[in-house]
């Protein structure tokens, strides 16, 4: 057997320091190690052009490595002072969101171009749809407990009582957060410190991860931007619960949140995986309201504390309204027919559009059968008509209900980050539907997909590209084919 080749440039689990000169897709920034044996690109995520970062190579082939990201050592001369604490979900706060706007539709445009076989994908952009948000958009963070902190002075880690994110590439380490962050709710992070205080005042221990053991694990929030109400969640582990009263922990949010609380849980998480709610643990009520409600586009939605409901719900009103606009194009082959709405979640999208149409019947469905008995609970709430919800797998239901064959003229498509799978794909090109409407949270995977719709027929017609997560790398994109 051939040796392998050694890397002359870097090798797995080097850490270098490496000047970004350029971005791709999905947040990914692009140095270039230049030596006697040549030029090498190493792409790092979460990484802009103009950044001195160190980085840690993860993979490493003879074409290029890959880095994960420890810390920017100098910004890029595009980015600006904040008034925000910087996390590790927001990699691109220092930069205008002009910048990150424009990065963003460059990058998924040239995947289009490159996956999808598009060339001509800027003569169909149609829009690109910012968020109404820019800072403090988000209804929903999780903040974990560790007994390991991090202290930037020194850059290390420390023994600590922290509650705030884990330190960027260290899966052990947590680092405090002290006040807002800019993407949540900025009376509740600059109060966390208060209750990381009360917390490490009863003398029960944060999560350690590499022992796997401690009673704290994660403090949970859900905002209404409808009401302004807020949905307390502390998980913690079953051990020493006696030593921990919860009555006087719900009545300290109340003293701290006043009658924003609209109600708190307790979560038992026993298991050892870094997952915030168990599956074998218990959820129990212990003040006020298990549900917030939020409005989108004057429809109202009950939201639990395990539901799932975007996490952007002004600009998700900007993305359905889009949706919608594409599916109602062509009026006619929605009003007094069948609609399919594939992969449906929660089925937003089905009930808007049912509300603006003449007589249509939306089919809604998806796998998850949480999100299809919200779904039902929604829609009867919204008293909505013609809606039918199936807790199934896409592709067994489609061989299940061969009566849908050529008589749907309008199919919505809103798959997870994987995209559609090869063979549920071709059962609903089978279907033989006129117009598509495809919406995705990962253009990678559409771009995909694209390119065998558009060997079986299909043409997009136009695309608009939307931003649910300033300061990420994330890109929501809605689609419209038509056959051809």
């Amino acid at each position: 057997m051939p040796r392998r080749e050694r890397n002359k440039f870097v090798k797995r689990g080097e850490i270098i320091e490496i000047l970004i000169e350029d971005y791709a897709f999905g947040g990914k920034g692009i140095g270039r190690i230049r030596n006697e044996h040549g030029e090498f690109v190493v792409f790092v995520p979460n990484t802009i052009p103009g950044q001195k970062v160190k980085a840690q190579i993860k993979k490493s082939s003879k074409k290029y490595a890959e880095g994960k990201l420890l810390d920017v050592i100098s910004r890029s001369e595009d980015e600006l002072e904040i008034p925000y604490q910087d996390i590790p979900g927001a990699p691109y706060i220092y930069l205008p969101i002009e910048k990150q706007h424009d990065y963003k539709t460059a990058s998924t445009l040239e995947l289009f171009k490159r996956i999808g076989k598009v060339a001509n994908i800027e003569d169909l952009l149609d829009e690109f749809v910012s968020s109404p948000n820019t800072f403090h958009y988000r209804n929903k963070m999780e903040y974990g407990f560790s007994a390991i902190g991090y202290d930037r002075t020194k850059k290390t880690d420390i023994d600590a009582f922290t509650l705030g994110f884990k330190r960027r590439g260290l899966w052990w380490c947590g680092e405090n957060l002290n006040n807002d962050s800019g993407l949540f709710d900025a009376d509740v992070e600059n109060k966390l410190k208060e209750i990381r205080n009360y917390c490490e005042a009863t003398g029960l221990e944060p999560w350690h991860a590499p022992k796997k053991e401690g009673f704290f694990r994660y403090f949970i929030v859900r905002k209404s931007y409808k009401t302004n109400q807020l949905l307390f969640n502390l998980v913690t582990t079953s051990y020493d619960l006696p030593k921990f009263n919860l009555n006087t922990f719900a009545d300290y949010l109340v003293e701290l949140f006043g009658n924003r609380v609209a109600g708190f849980l307790h979560t038992i998480n026993d298991e050892i995986g870094d997952r915030t709610i168990a599956t074998t643990g218990s959820i129990k009520l212990i003040y006020g309201e298990d549900k917030i409600v939020e409005e989108l586009l004057d429809l109202n939605f009950e939201i639990s504390i395990k539901s799932f409901f975007q996490t952007n719900p002004k600009c998700a009103e900007k993305l359905y309204s889009k949706v919608i606009d594409y599916a109602l194009e062509n009026k006619e082959a929605v009003d007094n027919s069948v609609v399919l709405d594939l992969f449906c979640g929660t089925g937003t999208i089905g009930q808007i559009l049912a509300s603006k149409a003449n007589n249509t019947k939306i089919v809604g469905v998806d796998i998850v059968a949480s999100a299809i008995k919200d779904a039902k609970e929604n829609a009867k709430r919204n008293n909505i008509a013609g809606l039918e919800f199936y807790a199934a797998d896409v592709g067994k239901f489609l061989t299940e209900h061969p009566q849908y064959k050529n008589k749907i003229r309008t199919i919505i498509l809103d798959p997870a980050r994987a995209g559609i799978a090869p063979k549920t794909l071709k059962k609903i090109i089978n279907l033989n539907a006129e117009r598509l409407v495809y919406v995705s949270c990962n253009p990678a995977t559409q771009a995909r997909d694209v390119e065998q719709l558009t060997q079986e027929g299909y043409n997009i017609k136009k695309v608009s590209l939307v931003d649910q997560f300033p300061h990420t790398a994330h890109i929501e994109t809605v689609m419209l084919l038509e056959k051809k």
